[in-house]
């Protein structure tokens, strides 16, 4: 296919028939997994199941690839269908406006994906999500803390167990370890120094409908370079996770 024509071209034809007949799943799409999937398209990935339960707010515009002033309103896994669709025609694409959790997760995992990315901002869905797709046997990839970061020079890849500087990866590595996961999960991170308080919250984003269920997520401050980095090192790892099999 023309489009994918200098992929083919880095890649090898091999390589390029594995990634287009693969399968990702990514699990939170916003300011993170918004651009992993970007990424994933563009490359020429086969097929990607999305899923989210969010609508896009006029508060992610600053950092989210999904959000304009189109798309306000809409389920963030229907703009991100609508987005793959207008890159690639033929990625077979399964939007699932869902909560993520243990029992969400198991459901994707149904659908047998090559790989989950894990791009979940809660503590508790984000744990219950890796913690199965891990059991499962299946590869994730996850995202730390993207949001309060400056430095792309200080974003780091490695094993769950080697993150550091950052307080997201912190209580994941230790509910992961009570639950016996001690490694085994890859990890884009960094370790920007940051300090800010979980119990706080610098926006008041309460009329919003986008806290249905859990906790009200904490308000962060971000910047769309740092976390389109993120994602689009999340999609990178993917692709060559996939085409070096």
């Amino acid at each position: 296919m023309q489009r994918f024509s200098r992929t083919e071209l880095l890649l090898g034809e091999q390589a390029f028939s594995r990634l287009a007949n693969s399968h990702v799943a990514v699990i939170g799409v916003g300011a993170v997994g918004g651009y992993a999937i970007e990424g994933l398209a563009r490359a020429g990935l086969g097929q990607l199941t999305l899923v989210d339960f969010d609508s896009i707010q006029p508060t992610n515009i600053n950092r989210q690839i999904l959000a304009t002033e189109r798309t306000i309103g809409k389920p963030k896994v229907d703009a991100a269908r609508e987005r793959i669709i207008s890159i690639n025609p033929h990625c077979q694409t399964q939007p699932l406006e869902l909560f993520a959790d243990d029992q969400s997760i198991t459901r994707v995992l149904e659908m047998k994906p090559d790989l989950v990315i894990d791009a979940i901002d809660s503590v508790n869905p984000k744990t219950q999500v890796l913690q199965t797709t891990y059991q499962s046997g299946v590869t994730v990839i996850s995202s730390m803390g993207a949001a309060l970061r400056t430095d792309p020079e200080k974003i780091k890849i490695g094993d769950i167990s080697q993150t550091s500087n950052c307080p997201l990866a912190k209580i994941i590595r230790k509910r992961l370890r009570s639950r016996g996961i001690q490694s085994g999960i890859t990890c884009v991170y960094s370790t920007e120094q940051v300090q800010f308080d979980f119990t706080q919250s610098n926006l008041d984003d309460s009329q919003d409908p986008q806290y249905p269920r859990g906790r009200k997520r904490n308000t962060l401050g971000s910047l769309p370079t740092l976390t389109g980095i993120f994602g689009l090192i999340l999609a990178n790892l993917a692709i060559k996770t996939l085409t070096e099999k």
